[in-house]
């Protein structure tokens, strides 16, 4: 709740007319069934602008059902658009599928959802953004695990794909992929998709996954290797390679409601950069501590590979202040925002304290 408290202190400097009010305001507490609630807030207006606080709390079944239901939907879409093995090329194909239907989290697509929850979009008009960042990402995994990137032989508990087929096949799944979510993204889901939307969203997908987005943050990665980064340095290197894909899918989910305004815009998008770094935190911390059967690839390759991480530079104890101080200001941008959006405040509970 430091957030909270944080946002309080401003509106008592900056807002005379309810510096009265935020003085009786009694501090949150949590109730049995797990949410945050308050004895009282005095002044509706003050009520308002603390952002519906009775919608604050995290409850944990509530984040546990919202993502096995939207995990259930993308896996039935993703399995509707790749290619049978059936059809030729067979063993592209059957790699494929390979690679996407594994027992992935799905947390960009989970976040296209969010989103356009939040800012009123249907849900069939989500289904492609959602499924054409799952592509790339899953596109991403493959070329990033093969032997000229970070060669690593297992990733969300089975063998890579290169070990699983071979190196050819693994570059072709990649380049398909790729090709195969634009694909996705381009098809009208709904009568009110407009053109100028599709046209914006596969911009900003684009742009997302570049030499000024995700590949260059992997060129960034593999640089480091070979010298020592200073934080500065190793957020910027996190922003292109993690983050840009968390805030495509944000603003995916955004651009799917006709009209998006551009300050809420502007709003998800400082959220999406907040938790993209919060998540790669928490995956540095799981590198040095998970268990490789629960993460789903070998404890300790960062170190193995010689990565620059956050745990690395800063010590564990910092590094778990760090995602929890990026995840409280992602909070703090839907300060204001009706239930619409818990879905996100959830989300960001849940990168914080995963465990795979």
């Amino acid at each position: 709740m430091a957030y909270l408290f944080r946002y309080l202190e401003n509106l008592r400097q900056n807002d005379q007319k309810i510096q009265g009010n935020i003085d009786y305001w009694i501090p949150a507490y949590q109730g049995n069934d797990g949410r945050v609630i308050t004895e009282r807030v005095v002044d509706e207006n003050l009520w308002f602008r603390l952002g519906r606080v009775r919608n604050m709390g995290i409850n944990k079944e509530s984040i546990s059902d919202l993502m096995g239901r939207y995990r259930s939907r993308i896996n039935q879409k993703l399995d509707a658009y790749l290619p049978s093995p059936d059809i030729q090329p067979h063993r592209l194909h059957a790699a494929m599928r390979y690679i996407v239907l594994g027992d992935g989290k799905r947390i960009r697509p989970i976040l296209v959802y969010c989103a356009g929850k939040a800012v009123g979009a249907p849900p069939e008009a989500l289904d492609g953004p959602a499924c054409a960042v799952e592509l790339i990402h899953a596109y991403s995994l493959v070329h990033d695990d093969l032997p000229a990137m970070d060669d690593d032989d297992l990733r969300r508990g089975r063998p890579t794909c290169h070990r699983a087929f071979d190196e050819a096949t693994a570059i072709l799944v990649g380049d398909a992929l790729q090709a195969l979510a634009f694909y996705v993204l381009s098809q009208k889901e709904t009568k009110e998709t407009h053109p100028k939307q599709k046209i914006e969203m596969s911009n900003t997908l684009a742009l997302a996954i570049g030499s000024r987005g995700m590949a260059g943050g992997q060129a960034l990665d593999l640089e480091a290797e070979t010298k020592t980064l200073n934080l500065a340095e190793l957020e910027n290197l996190h922003i292109h390679k993690t983050g840009a894909l968390i805030r495509a899918s944000i603003k995916l989910g955004g651009l799917s409601k006709p009209g998006i305004d551009q300050d809420l815009l502007g709003k998800l998008d400082h959220y999406a950069k907040c938790i993209g770094l919060a998540f790669q935190i928490q995956d540095d911390i799981l590198d040095m501590e998970g268990e490789t059967e629960i993460i789903g690839k070998p404890r300790g390759s960062d170190e193995i590979h010689n990565k620059a991480t956050y745990p690395s530079l800063v010590g564990l104890s910092e590094a778990r202040r760090m995602a929890r101080e990026f995840h409280e200001q992602a909070l703090e941008s839907l300060v204001g925002l009706d239930e619409s959006s818990d879905p996100l405040r959830w989300i960001s509970e849940y990168i914080i304290n995963r465990i795979n």
